[in-house]
Order: C-alpha cells, then sequence, then structure tokens
C-alpha cells in the first residue's frame, strides 16, 4: 500500500493538517493517510501539550467522515520523547511491503538535519515537503540540508512537483499546495480569547474544546 504518515503534536488539529493530508493523498495516489500523535515532541516542552487524550480525541473526532484517514497511536505507547526515525523504522519493520510518505512541511524540512539520525530517515520513508502559500520558498534544491546533498542521485519534475531520488531508491517530493494558512498556535490563541474557531477546526472539536474547557488562560490572581 502507499501510506501517508502525518506526524505532529496535533494541539489541536485543523484544518490546515486534513486539507493538506487530503490534496496530498490525491496528488500522489495514496491509499490512507495515517496521523501519527506524539506523546512528547523532542522539540517542544512537554509542559506546555495538551495531555494526549484530548489530542487523540479530537483527531477521532476531525478524520471520522473520511475513510481513506486513520489513527496510530504507537508514539503515544512509546517511552518519550517521539522520534521520527524510531517510526519510520517501526513501521517499515513490521509491513515491509507498504510504501511510506512523510509527509511536512518545508519550514520543518530545513531543519531536518538536526533531527535523531536524520541522515537513515529516507532508508525507511519517502518525504513529501509541502510548500504553501504565503510562505517565501526558494528554488527545491536549496531547500535540502547540505548533509543530505550528496545523498541525491539525480532529480526530475512530474506533476509539477520536484522530485529527488535518493539512494535507498526513496524520493523527496516537493509539493505546492492550495492548502489553508492556520497554525495550532493560532486556533489556541482564539479559543484562549473565547473567540470562534469556525472553519479552522472541525464543528466537532471546537464544540469539544469549549466542552472540555481547553487553552484557557490561568485567571492571575
Amino acid at each position: 500500500m502507499k501510506i501517508g504518515l502525518m506526524g505532529g503534536s496535533f494541539d489541536p488539529v485543523h484544518a490546515g493538517h486534513l486539507r493538506a493530508a487530503e490534496e496530498i493523498s490525491e496528488i500522489l495516489e495514496l491509499e490512507e493517510v495515517v496521523f501519527i500523535p506524539a506523546l512528547i515532541s523532542p522539540h517542544k516542552s512537554s509542559e506546555t501539550m495538551t495531555d494526549s487524550s484530548h489530542r487523540l480525541n479530537m483527531l477521532n473526532l476531525s478524520i471520522k467522515a473520511n475513510p481513506h484517514f486513520r489513527i496510530s497511536d504507537m508514539e503515544l505507547r512509546r517511552e518519550p520523547p517521539s522520534y521520527t526515525v524510531d517510526t519510520l523504522r517501526s513501521l517499515n519493520e513490521s509491513n515491509p511491503e507498504d510504501r511510506h510518505y512523510f509527509i511536512m512541511g518545508s519550514e520543518l524540512f530545513v531543519e531536518i538535519d538536526t533531527w535523531k539520525e536524520f541522515a537513515e530517515l529516507f532508508n525507511y520513508s519517502s518525504f513529501v515537503v509541502l510548500r504553501r502559500p504565503g510562505y517565501d520558498v526558494p528554488d527545491s534544491a536549496s531547500l535540502i540540508p547540505l548533509a543530505l546533498k550528496n545523498d541525491f542521485r539525480y532529480s526530475y519534475s512530474d506533476k509539477g512537483m520536484d522530485v529527488f531520488a535518493h539512494t535507498s531508491s526513496n524520493e523527496l517530493f516537493f509539493v505546492d499546495i492550495a492548502g489553508i494558512r492556520v497554525s495550532s498556535t493560532e486556533v489556541r490563541e482564539l479559543a484562549s480569547r473565547g473567540n470562534s474557531l469556525r472553519y479552522l477546526v472541525v464543528p466537532e472539536v471546537e464544540e469539544y474544546i469549549a466542552g472540555n474547557g481547553l487553552y484557557q488562560l490561568e485567571e492571575k490572581l
């Protein structure tokens, strides 16, 4: 199977995540997209993250209407922090017949050489880098960290994508998407002020956030 993978804290999951997953699923003809929430992300403080049970519940509410989307709680069950290389290695070992495509934004990809065992990542999965509207993105080749450039043999264009062939036989895709420009930080800030989250999260998630009092500022004494 061709399976897209989308990792992150999803605190909360929002329309930007869902729309990106849908667009990439269509462009690359993926059979499903798996959302993998992290228990604790290596680059984020655990003290600022919402409890994983809430984040998982909001994911379930967000994807229940799409039969091609599903959730894996593998990182929630593993000792923190959540390293992508460990997740990809585990998926590759348990399902070697599947072809995985890890989906991420260009702002994260340019820092991929700071990730644990970053040179090993492409041995387990192809990577799909999203170029969103509104971001100043240079040419695709310049986004590849210097430490990885020699690992790609050649490049080509396909369906408007820039594709780089890795020595492992996996590939690196740079894809322009329409997307929805919103971040989890913006959603949390709006929720903390009691503002509407309509069209930024699915209605069930807006109700869940309000009903559980999530993202509310602590009252100052």
